[in-house]
């Protein structure tokens, strides 16, 4: 059975982009908020999280962070895509247990390849 990926975007296109690149490979779903990426989470069991940090409402270190005080999804793989990789926001990653940062726009190759690495 695949590997199943829920992709965490306000922005359609971004939703868009990574389900396409994904799709061939994994059982991609989606989510255009912290909050409901939070009830996916609670429903179903995900493989890896592509968390976008900049999202109205609740950002997704703030996502992160309620992922983490859930005790069935203290574990759960979790990757941030962000235009914005900076050493701040790369340490409180790191901190929040995030597994790295995919830098948006996404590319192809480097998305598929991280994936992958995580995966393997």
């Amino acid at each position: 059975m695949s590997k199943k990926i829920l992709v965490v975007d306000d922005e359609e296109m971004g939703l868009r982009m990574a389900e396409f690149i994904l799709q061939k490979e994994y059982q991609v779903e989606k989510a255009t908020s912290g909050a409901e990426c939070l009830e996916k989470l609670e429903q179903d069991r995900f493989d890896l999280v592509l968390l976008d940090v900049e999202m109205p409402v609740m950002n997704g270190f703030e996502t992160l962070e309620q992922i983490r005080n859930m005790s069935t999804l203290k574990e759960q793989k979790v990757v941030f895509l962000s235009a914005d990789d900076d050493v701040k926001s790369k340490e409180k990653a790191r901190v929040l247990g995030a597994l790295g940062f995919v830098r948006k726009p996404i590319l192809p190759q480097e998305l598929q390849k991280f994936v992958a690495e995580i995966f393997a």
